[in-house]
Formats: C-alpha cells, sequence, structure tokens
C-alpha cells in the first residue's frame, strides 16, 4: 500500500482528501493536519513520518525561495501532489525543487488524484491538462520539431506508457516485446531528449507536446 501524508487549508478540505485516500484499498493514510501556522513548519514533522506522498491542499508561500532551500535539506521528504488554483507565479524547475510531482486543480475528481498518487509514488511526473496553459515552464529551449524528428514512433508509444506510470514488464506487455527491448528504447530515449531519468524524460515530454494528458 502506498503511505500519504495530507496536508490542506481547512477542515473541511482535510476531511474530503482523508475521504478520497481512504476509498481507495491501494492507499492508506499516514498522517493528516492542517497547514498551521505555516507550509514551512511541516517538514521536520513529515520527515519523521514514513510516506511515500504528501497530498498538499493550499497555496503555496508567495516566496518560494525561502522555502526552497529547507526542503533542499531535508532528506526524507515525500513526493508532493499539490492541488492548487492559482499557479501563475509557479515555473516547473522551482515545483520539482520543492519535490512538486504533481499539480491538480483542486476540482480535480477523486479518480483522478488517486491515480496522481499512485503514478508519483513510482517517481514519475504528473501535469493536469487544466493547468498546463498557467504553469510557467523554464527550462533550456529544446526545439519542438527537433524532438519530434527524433524519436521514433515506437519511442514516442513508450513516453507516454513511462507518463502513466507503467514499468517495464507492463510496457513490454502491453506493446508485445521484450524487457530487453524496452529497455533498449528507454536508453535510446533518455539520450536522445538530452535527460538522465524517466521524470525527466516525462517533463521534457510533456513540454515539447510528445505526451498526451
Amino acid at each position: 500500500m502506498i503511505s500519504v501524508i495530507i496536508l490542506a487549508d481547512s477542515a473541511i478540505g482535510r476531511s474530503g482528501l482523508e475521504a478520497i485516500v481512504q476509498s481507495s484499498p491501494r492507499l492508506r493514510i499516514a498522517g493528516s493536519g492542517l497547514v498551521q501556522p505555516s507550509l514551512s513548519s511541516w517538514i521536520e514533522p513529515i520527515e519523521r513520518i514514513e510516506a511515500e506522498v504528501l497530498l498538499l491542499a493550499t497555496a503555496l508561500p508567495d516566496e518560494m525561495a525561502l522555502l526552497t532551500p529547507e526542503v533542499s535539506e531535508a532528506t526524507d521528504l515525500p513526493a508532493i501532489v499539490w492541488l492548487a488554483d492559482d499557479i501563475q507565479s509557479v515555473t516547473l524547475p522551482e515545483a520539482l525543487r520543492l519535490g512538486i510531482r504533481a499539480i491538480l486543480p483542486t476540482d480535480a475528481s477523486a479518480e483522478e488524484i488517486v491515480a496522481a498518487i499512485e503514478t508519483v509514488a513510482q517517481g514519475l511526473l504528473v501535469l493536469h491538462p487544466e493547468v498546463m496553459g498557467s504553469l510557467t515552464v523554464l527550462t533550456s529551449p529544446r526545439p519542438l520539431t527537433a524532438a519530434r524528428q527524433a524519436l521514433t514512433p515506437r519511442e514516442i508509444e513508450v513516453l507516454q506508457m513511462l507518463s502513466e506510470g507503467m514499468g517495464n514488464k507492463s510496457i513490454a506487455r502491453q506493446l508485445y516485446i521484450s524487457e530487453h527491448t524496452v529497455k533498449f528504447h528507454i536508453s535510446s530515449i533518455f539520450s536522445k531528449l538530452n535527460v538522465s531519468s524517466r521524470t525527466e524524460a516525462v517533463t521534457l515530454g510533456i513540454r515539447q507536446g510528445l505526451i498526451l494528458l
């Protein structure tokens, strides 16, 4: 089971998220609370709780730079699924540095929230279509056409499956190929996109329009 910590701005919001997590037999609540007095005050307590995912329903601090060093020094923080409405000032690099691995609107469905939790627990990234237009993505520029031409149709298919949280075995079964071939495709994707991890590949794939969300 995937252990989840829930933090929300309000008791009502926290209760709603608790109900969503409890509705899935694959998830369990490791802890929950209200974001008071501040998000940074929770860093140390969260480190002490053994959890894989932090489900966060709150507006992040305006001065994210003040929080980033604290998060960087923390070693045992879980991956963050962030439910938010206003993300205009957030850049993708900032979000990743803060440990955010999924960004969903506050009105995301229970199914979307559960799926995001399960996906980030596998080390992958989730960006909901509704937030893509608002999120400021600042990474090194890479031409869209170059990326599309570099990846073969099969590699794009594998990249899509990586974004869905599928492991090598599942991809192999889905495509009727061997795990060795899957590893070869993933290695080729990393090389062509100049990345070193699945998260980076998925992040760039989303930015370049190679992944359909």
